[in-house]
């Protein structure tokens, strides 16, 4: 019968064993990271000036080790939510393009202004200054966020 060497069992054990003591420190030291940790603030959504839509901005922060993905938003009853981009068409004319993801970076900041990322709000809800506008903002990997943006005349 040919039975293994206590050697030959010792180095491959060996090799683990210092392996999973490695991982073990990388991790408790903090090598490893932290998931997204995602604050949404400073919702605004302006008042409608027409029919067809109005825009609704937040700041998303993570202060997490791993980035994140916004991958859409929903919005109040009756009522469609999509991100929005604008781009430059050329001769100072711009237009809104969907958005189908954002990434939210590790240890960074995502801000939407009217001239950039936004939430477009279709048709706009009756809204005057000062009233708040509910949506639900939906990451890859961390939980919905419902948060509030508060009525604002475009300009203020």
């Amino acid at each position: 019968m040919n039975r293994p060497s206590v050697a030959s069992l010792a180095v491959p054990l060996v090799t683990c064993l210092a392996t999973l003591g490695m991982l073990t420190a990388w991790t408790v030291t903090g090598n490893a990271g932290t998931p997204a940790q995602l604050t949404v603030t400073e919702g605004l959504v302006l008042v409608p000036s027409g029919s067809e839509a109005t825009a609704a901005f937040f700041t998303i922060r993570n202060s997490g080790g791993a980035d994140d993905v916004l991958t859409g938003v929903t919005g109040p009853a009756g009522h469609r939510a999509m991100l929005g981009r604008t781009v430059d068409i050329g001769r100072n004319a711009r237009s809104m393009a969907m958005v189908r993801t954002v990434t939210v970076p590790a240890g960074g900041i995502v801000r939407m202004t009217p001239t950039t990322l936004d939430i477009m709000i279709s048709p706009p809800p009756a809204l005057a200054p000062g009233d708040q506008l509910t949506v639900t903002l939906h990451f890859r990997d961390s939980p919905p966020q419902t948060v509030r943006a508060r009525a604002v005349r475009p300009g203020d």
